[in-house]
C-alpha cells in the first residue's frame, strides 16, 4: 500500500477538523491532516493592536466576490487551529428549542434531525476538552445538563460588575459568559492566561486560549500515527469511475501538486471553503459538484445577523478584560413581541487602533485613544434564517457569496431594546455621566460564524449529509464543520461544531472497526 494512503484524511484544523483529529488520534489508525496555513508564529505582532486591527496582519489574502462581482477580503485566518486562533472563546450550547422548528417574525427556523439530548453528552465532552469556564443556573435559556462547567466563571472587573448588578436590579438575568480561557484566578502562578487586553480577535502568544490548535491538534500530533502537513491547500477531490467513493485528494504542498488517498475523507475547511471544494470537484458522475444531487451544496449559507453596539460614556472605563458578561432575556422575545430576538454579549477591549481602523478617516490618535478609554462594546446577535438563495457558488476558481439579510425586524428590535436597557441603567443610578450608543452592522467579510452550506438530514433530496455527516451521495466522504447546521440559532456556533466533531468521531471509530 502506498505511503500516501491513510485510514483517515482530514482537511482543515479548525473547530471541526482539529477536534476530530483529537478524537481519532488514540485509535492507532493512520491519519493525515492537511492544513493550507502554517502554525501561527508566536511573536510580538500577536498582541500588536496596530498590526492586528489596522493592518489585518494575519488575515488571509484571499479575495472572494459578492453577487455584484465586488471583491471581498474575508476576515478569515488560515493557520493550524483555523479561526479559533482569533475567536473570543465564547462557547455556548444551542438552546433545547433551537433543535426544534421555531417560528420567527421573519420566517421559519427548521427542526434539526437530532435533538438537544443527542448532542448533550458531546457538549459535556467539548466543554471539558476546551476547558470552558462558566457558572450554571444564571442563564434563563440554558439547556439542561447534569455537569457543572469544568472551571469556575471568570470574574467581572468593577466597571462590568456594576453593569451586571444594574441589569439584575432591572429584573433581568445577566450571567457569566462561558469562555475557553485558561485563567486561574485562585492561583495566578498556575494560570496560563495573564488577563491581558488583547484576547478577543487576537492570537494568544502564551497559548492561554482554548483553541483548536492548542487543545485539539497539538495533543493529536503527539501520536505517531497522526501526520500533519501544513501549507497544504486541497484543490480537488477525485472519485472512482462509479462516483461512489473519493479515491484521491489532490493538494498543493507549498505550491507543488501531490496526491493522497484515504479510506475515509473528511472535509472541515469551514462552511464556505468546504462547499467550494465540493463544487470545484465536479466530474462526469457529479456534474453539479460532489455530493450535490440535492443541489443544496453551498445553499442556505448563514452567518448570523450581528452588530456591535458601542457605548461611549463620559465615565472612563479602565477594564482590561471586559468580555465576561452575557444576556439572553430576549432570546425568545418579550411580552409584546412573541418571536425570538437573540443574545447579547460584552466584547473584548476597544483599542484606539480599532477606533482608527473602523472610525472616520484621518482620526487623530489622541481622539481615538480618548474614545477607546471611555467605551464598552456589545455584541448583539440574532438568528438569520436558512434561505436557498443565500449561497456559496464558484465561477472558475472564484468563490462567490450571494447573501441577503433576513429576519431584520426582530434583529433591529433587539438592538433598540438593548440600547433602551443601557440608557435605563444610567437613569436608574441617577448617574451624572452621559452615554452615547453607536451601532455598527457587520459586513459580508465577517465570516466567523459561517454555517449551513451542507445541511444534514435524513432525506437525500432535502439535505447534503446524513445524520452522521456522511454525504448521501458518496460513501466515504464526510463534512465536519459548520456546514452541517440546518439553522443557525442565535449563539456562537463553535461549541456545537466541536461537539458534533466528537460525535462524528465516535461514529467513524465504530465504522472503521
Amino acid at each position: 500500500m502506498s505511503n500516501n494512503h491513510y485510514d483517515f484524511i482530514i482537511i482543515g484544523t479548525g473547530a471541526g477538523g482539529g477536534t476530530l483529529a483529537y478524537k481519532l488520534a488514540p485509535s492507532g489508525k493512520k491519519i493525515l491532516v492537511l492544513e493550507q496555513g502554517t502554525f501561527l508564529p508566536r511573536e510580538k505582532n500577536n498582541w500588536d493592536t496596530k498590526q492586528v486591527l489596522q493592518k489585518s496582519y494575519y488575515r488571509t489574502s484571499d479575495i472572494w466576490y459578492d453577487q455584484n462581482n465586488k471583491p471581498i477580503n474575508p476576515a478569515a485566518h488560515y493557520y493550524v487551529g483555523g479561526n479559533t486562533k482569533f475567536y473570543g472563546g465564547a462557547l455556548f450550547r444551542l438552546r433545547e428549542r433551537d433543535f426544534e422548528e421555531v417560528i420567527h417574525q421573519g420566517g421559519i427556523s427548521p427542526a434539526w434531525p437530532l435533538t438537544y439530548q443527542d448532542f448533550a453528552p458531546y457538549y459535556d465532552q467539548a466543554e471539558k476538552l476546551y476547558e470552558v469556564h462558566g457558572k450554571r443556573g444564571l442563564d434563563p435559556t440554558e439547556p439542561a445538563t447534569n455537569c457543572d462547567y469544568p472551571f469556575p466563571a471568570i470574574s467581572h472587573e468593577p466597571y462590568v460588575q456594576e453593569l451586571y448588578l444594574g441589569l439584575k436590579n432591572q429584573g433581568l438575568h445577566p450571567f457569566s459568559l462561558p469562555l475557553a480561557i485558561k485563567l486561574n484566578e485562585v492561583n495566578r502562578h498556575l494560570s496560563a492566561c495573564i488577563r491581558c487586553d488583547t484576547c478577543d480577535g487576537f492570537p494568544c502568544v502564551v497559548h492561554a486560549k482554548g483553541d483548536a490548535e492548542v487543545n485539539g491538534m497539538r495533543p493529536a500530533i503527539a501520536y505517531n500515527n497522526v501526520k500533519l502537513i501544513t501549507q497544504a491547500k486541497v484543490v480537488r477531490l477525485h472519485t472512482s469511475a462509479s462516483g461512489q467513493e473519493v479515491t484521491k485528494v489532490e493538494a498543493e504542498i507549498q505550491g507543488q501538486p501531490q496526491i493522497f488517498s484515504g479510506n475515509i475523507v473528511i472535509v472541515a475547511g469551514g462552511a464556505i471553503n468546504s462547499a467550494a471544494l465540493l463544487l470545484k470537484s465536479a466530474n462526469d458522475k457529479h456534474p453539479q459538484g460532489l455530493a450535490n444531487s440535492s443541489q443544496l451544496v453551498g445553499r442556505n449559507y448563514m452567518v448570523h445577523n450581528c452588530a456591535v453596539v458601542m457605548t461611549l460614556s463620559t465615565k472612563p472605563n479602565q477594564t482590561i478584560f471586559p468580555k465576561t458578561l452575557a444576556l439572553t432575556d430576549f432570546y425568545w422575545g418579550e411580552h409584546d413581541f412573541p418571536y425570538p430576538m437573540g443574545s447579547i454579549q460584552s466584547l473584548g477591549n476597544i483599542h484606539k487602533d480599532r477606533i482608527i481602523a473602523y472610525g472616520p478617516p484621518l482620526m487623530p490618535n489622541i481622539v481615538a485613544e480618548k474614545i477607546a478609554n471611555h467605551s464598552l462594546a456589545w455584541w448583539v446577535m440574532n438568528e438569520d434564517l436558512p434561505d436557498a438563495n443565500n449561497r456559496i457558488s464558484v465561477q472558475g476558481d472564484k468563490i462567490v457569496i450571494n447573501y441577503q439579510n433576513n429576519n431584520q425586524i426582530a434583529f433591529n428590535r433587539l438592538i433598540q431594546r438593548w440600547i433602551k436597557t443601557l440608557k435605563s441603567l444610567d437613569q436608574a443610578t441617577e448617574s451624572q455621566h452621559f452615554s452615547l450608543h453607536i451601532t455598527q452592522h457587520l459586513s459580508l467579510d465577517a465570516v466567523g460564524h459561517q454555517c449551513g452550506t451542507c445541511r444534514f438530514g435524513e432525506n437525500p433530496q432535502t439535505s447534503v449529509l446524513d445524520i452522521n455527516c456522511r454525504t448521501h451521495d458518496i460513501d466515504n466522504l464526510y463534512v465536519v464543520d459548520g456546514s452541517f447546521f440546518p439553522s443557525s440559532a442565535a449563539v456562537n456556533p463553535s461549541l456545537t461544531i466541536m461537539a458534533n466533531a466528537l460525535r462524528v468521531g465516535e461514529h467513524l471509530l465504530g465504522r472503521i472497526k
